[in-house]
């Protein structure tokens, strides 16, 4: 017999089961593939696939979404068929096999035929993706309600404090397979790589974690024997619902007021299902009521991979000697994540517990809720900063218009309309002038020798400008949003006697003859050597220091042996708020998430039925996928034109669903469910024990006496 419950038991580790160690090397392994691949999602889809931002955007949050939905059908096949362990077996080769599906979309040489770098036939690659993103859902989400709940399972019911503290290094250990893969995937994403040119390394970015999932898969099947498995307890999803269904449609049939009511609704469903069942659905179902608000907490969270990501693009991420890519200030939720759990649970809590404090979860949550909400008051208040160094670009109806003066002497130039008349020196320029675009048809420019008035072929909604040399003059057209990346966006204008030859940063741009211009070409930040060559001269020299998402025209005015001489015009000017200021705003939302997900896992299983573990954690991850579907509704429904007032908005609403949880939480009762269970299984005991009795004492139901 001791042998026996030692099996059972299986062995241990400082008082915790040594399974549940594989159990969290599994989770680190799955979340740095998942979340990994998540943080070049957006710019794959933007630069690769070239989907514009925002259906980018809406792309992501419905894989997102989906990934919250598929847990649905990971608890049934679980909890009815298979069983978790074996559910998360069979769920995580579809993962690994929607992860290397990722891969190799990503390999542009596939459909590049002629060899340019570009997909010739992009509608493969498209479809590709979406296989694979729907095989990722399938895999990661189906795993979803299994993986914690399983490892719940794992703990003896006197076990409470280490399971609770399991869940603490459970979620530990998914912020640090995030934090480590959000830092790791865009480095091998902007390494180059291909057989016939380079491109960013997309097929690495998503081959890596494809790798760390079969890693996962291998750790988590390395563990099989020392896991303690829960047989599948029949369909309890169906039942659940056949439940539910039952007791509304029989309590609809015995409406009449002459009916006696009963203490719940629940109970009408007494004529077919048994009472502990009935009560198991009733504990399921006072926490799902709960659920209702809990999406708008994820509506705001979520958008960190987003629309906080898109504001880190419009920002400077120079950290001294760190360079820091806008992808990657996701990586700050992740390293405060690592940091606080531990001090929240170790620290915090006892403290608060210390001085006589009934902080519950369910309070906890709230308080969760309502950071979260101030995080997004600061997210506002940062985009106010931005949208003030942003440049103002023209309306369909507008252009925009800028005069270089590519002479010697003073350039006096006579605007249409009401716009002050300008005096520009040699090798300058007069900012963006906006007008209607109708009323945009010349301009008039005055030197010290001659007037010319200059014909505009103005083009509604873009910005141009106009090249003037004493009587010769062009009309360009300029960038009319900031450059990708956060990169730099350079062109150059002959403005030397000779036909020049131009090289930038070791690549070749363009060979230009007298006032003609180059196309904008992207460098990053930091300095580039320009090489021009011009009638038998080499002349080189280092540019200006670049900074994030600027433009510039680049005069060539002279070239010889000895001097290259060149002028700037700023035609965008780079980012100037810092990436840094982004960090309230995410050291508060992680506050917010330390006290609300955390204890949202815990509350759900410690509320839960033994045999509906993994319903409850289902319903728990579909409020994420709903917090997603949320973000489309919101965003599209609002029609707002200032980002600002988007944040404020979805601020709002969360202050607003939280006062409403926190009356919700108020009316809320604790159960324990081992405890109610543990009192039916000593009804049923004592019922056999009575039956028992009868047989003895010859009044059983089949007895001598009664045959």
């Amino acid at each position: 017999m001791e042998k026996e419950k030692k099996r059972k038991t299986g062995p241990t580790c400082f008082g915790y089961p040594i399974s549940i160690f594989f159990i969290v090397i599994n989770e680190f392994c799955e979340r740095f593939s998942y979340y990994g691949m998540r943080a070049v999602l957006v710019l794959y889809f933007t630069y690769f696939l070239r989907w514009d931002e925002n259906l980018s955007t809406v792309i992501y949050h419905t894989f997102v979404a989906l990934c919250y939905l598929t847990p649905i059908l990971g608890a049934i096949i679980a909890d009815s068929w298979l069983g978790k362990f074996k559910t998360i077996i069979y769920l995580s080769i579809v993962y690994v096999a929607g992860q290397a599906l990722m891969a190799v979309s990503s390999i542009h040489d596939i459909t590049d035929s002629n060899k340019d770098g570009t997909p010739d036939s992009i509608d493969v690659h498209i479809a590709m993706s979406m296989v694979a993103l729907i095989l990722i859902a399938l895999g990661t989400g189906g795993i979803k309600p299994c993986v914690a709940a399983f490892g719940g399972d794992q703990f003896e019911e006197h076990q409470d404090k280490q399971r609770s503290r399991f869940f603490a290094i459970f979620y530990l250990s998914i912020n640090a397979g995030s934090l480590i893969s959000t830092i790791v995937t865009p480095i091998l994403k902007a390494q180059e790589c291909g057989i016939n040119s380079k491109q960013q390394c997309y097929p690495l970015a998503f081959g890596v974690p494809a790798a760390l999932m079969v890693v996962a898969l291998l750790v988590f099947i390395s563990g099989s024997g020392m896991y303690k498995k829960v047989a599948p307890q029949g369909n309890i999803m169906v039942t659940f619902c056949k439940c539910v269904g039952f007791a509304i449609k029989n309590r609809y049939r015995n409406r009449s007021k002459q009916i006696p009511k009963r203490e719940h609704w629940l109970d009408w469903a007494s004529e077919k299902y048994d009472e502990r069942l009935i009560t198991q659905v009733k504990m399921v179902l006072r926490v799902l009521v709960l659920y209702i608000p809990l999406p708008m907490f994820w509506a705001l969270f979520d958008q960190q991979g987003s629309r906080w990501t898109l504001q880190a693009t419009t920002m400077n991420g120079d950290f001294g000697g760190i360079q820091i890519e806008p992808e990657q200030m996701q990586t700050v939720n992740a390293i405060l994540i690592v940091i606080m759990v531990p001090i929240v649970d170790g620290l915090v809590y006892p403290l608060i517990r210390k001085c006589n404090l009934n902080f519950t979860p369910l309070k906890r949550m709230t308080v969760g809720m309502f950071l979260a909400a101030m995080a997004f008051v600061a997210a506002a208040l940062v985009q106010v900063n931005i949208d003030q160094t942003l440049p103002k670009f023209p309306s369909s109806s507008q252009t925009q218009l800028k005069v270089i003066n590519l002479q010697s002497s003073n350039l006096n130039v006579i605007f249409p309309g009401n716009v002050p008349e300008a005096t520009i020196l040699p090798g300058m320029a007069e900012g963006y002038k906006t007008f209607t675009t109708a009323d945009l048809k010349n301009i008039t420019v005055k030197n010290n020798v001659s007037q010319d008035q200059i014909q505009i072929d103005a083009i509604a909604g873009e910005r141009q400008t106009i090249l003037v040399k004493y009587s010769s003059n062009k009309v360009i057209t300029d960038l009319k949003k900031k450059p990708e990346k956060g990169k730099n966006a350079i062109r150059f204008v002959n403005n030397w006697m000779d036909t020049v030859n131009v090289t930038m940063g070791g690549s070749h741009v363009a060979e230009l003859s007298i006032l003609e211009n180059s196309t904008y070409s992207l460098v990053p930040r930091g300095r580039v050597n320009i090489e021009v060559k011009a009638n038998g001269s080499t002349c080189s020299g280092e540019s200006m220091s670049f900074g994030y998402g600027s433009s510039y025209t680049i005069i060539i005015n002279k070239c010889t042996e000895s001097s290259l001489a060149l002028d700037y015009i700023e035609d965008i000017q780079p980012n100037t708020v810092h990436m840094g200021l982004q960090i309230p705003q995410y050291f508060i939302l992680t506050c917010g998430e330390v006290v609300f997900s955390v204890t949202g896992l815990e509350f759900s299983y410690s509320q839960a039925p033994s045999n509906m573990k993994s319903v409850l954690q289902a319903g728990w991850l579909l409020t994420v996928a709903v917090g997603n579907i949320v973000v489309l509704i919101v965003a599209g429904a609002g029609q707002l034109s200032e980002q600002w007032a988007e944040y404020v908005l979805f601020a709002s609403l969360l202050v607003a669903v939280c006062i409403i949880f926190s009356v919700m939480a108020y009316f809320y009762t604790y159960v324990d469910p081992v405890e109610i269970e543990a009192q039916f299984d000593e009804k049923e005991k004592k019922e056999k024990e009575m039956d028992s009795k009868a047989y003895e004492n010859g009044d059983g139901p089949y007895s001598q006496t009664k045959m």
